[in-house]
């Protein structure tokens, strides 16, 4: 029976010390989150090259995991399953209302820090303008998209138009194609500024290779005002010294070749620059101003 109690005492007290092993420790290493953006492979290939990185740079350990959709990586700042995440900006907004998690970095893309929807339609449906919507067939890609959905769907009602019949399409690039082919008259992807060339990056270009001439089919009726890039979170309660040696790491690592090409693989980044909770005011007042129920939405 001693021999037991002796067991079980050495058990706890190895538990008790594992629970109070420091954060960064290789018994409890900083949890890092990946939104899923892209296949889990190539974000898993991917993020080993990063946390060899960062372990380096910082002197702490990391583990990263990969949840299986937009909700999980909110409520893994509840439960303190996760410490740091890439997230979108929807997710973001969820992750600060329910658990005070603060988003710290931005992401850069195209050299911006925010990107914008626009709402786009064929040469011949007669539409010049917001207010010549009124009754037009009209596709959005899907109800959790910002620049697909939230923000034009915002300045439509802005503008006090009432559209006729409405499709989601999913995809920005199907949006693109069911007006190229006519099927519906007008719709809403996301906007990119064109390259110093020229050359379109909205997401008209995601169609050119099928439709060389999209260009001068599908004209810009309207663009949204900026919508935040995602952001790095970071959980309430992490240690500031943690938190500043990742992001003193993640930004040398970035401004190298290999990470630069490492983000782009998962998450199209280039960049990062800093930010705040405040950044994203706008897209509160966006969701409040349509009346979206953000939980509801992520789940979708």
């Amino acid at each position: 029976m001693r021999t037991i109690i002796a067991a079980l005492i050495l058990v706890l007290g190895l538990s008790a010390c594992q629970k109070e092993q420091p954060l960064g420790s290789q018994d409890n290493p900083v949890k890092l989150y990946f939104t899923p953006s892209v296949d889990s492979e190539t974000i898993t290939s991917t993020s080993k090259e990063f946390i060899k990185f960062l372990e380096a740079e910082t002197g702490l350990y990391f583990e990263s995991g990969i949840p299986s959709n937009y909700v999980a990586v909110v409520e893994a700042f509840g439960s303190k399953r996760a410490d740091i995440a890439v997230m979108n900006s929807f997710g973001y907004l969820l992750a600060n209302q329910k658990y005070n998690a603060h988003a710290r970095l931005r992401a850069l893309r195209y050299g911006e820090d925010s990107y914008k929807g626009q709402i786009i339609a064929h040469v011949d449906s007669g539409i010049n303008e917001l207010k010549d919507l009124a009754g037009k067939k009209f596709a959005f890609t899907d109800s959790s998209s910002t620049s697909g959905y939230m923000f034009p769907l915002k300045i439509i009602k802005d503008a006090g138009v009432e559209l006729g019949n409405t499709t989601f399409a999913i995809k920005h690039d199907s949006v693109v194609t069911m007006i190229y082919q006519k099927q519906v008259d007008a719709g809403a992807t996301y906007y990119s500024p064109p390259a110093e060339d020229g050359t379109i990056r909205d997401a008209r270009s995601r169609v050119k290779t099928q439709f060389p001439d999209v260009e001068e089919k599908i004209k810009i009726i309207s663009i949204t005002e900026p919508i935040p890039n995602d952001p790095f979170v970071f959980r309430d309660g992490l240690p500031e010294e943690i938190a500043t040696k990742f992001i003193d790491a993640l930004k040398k690592y970035i401004a190298t070749p290999d990470g630069q090409q490492s983000f782009k693989n998962i998450y199209s980044v280039e960049g990062v620059v800093d930010t705040t909770d405040e950044a994203y005011d706008g897209l509160r007042q966006m969701i409040k101003a349509i009346d979206v129920n953000v939980e509801e939405q992520l789940k979708k």
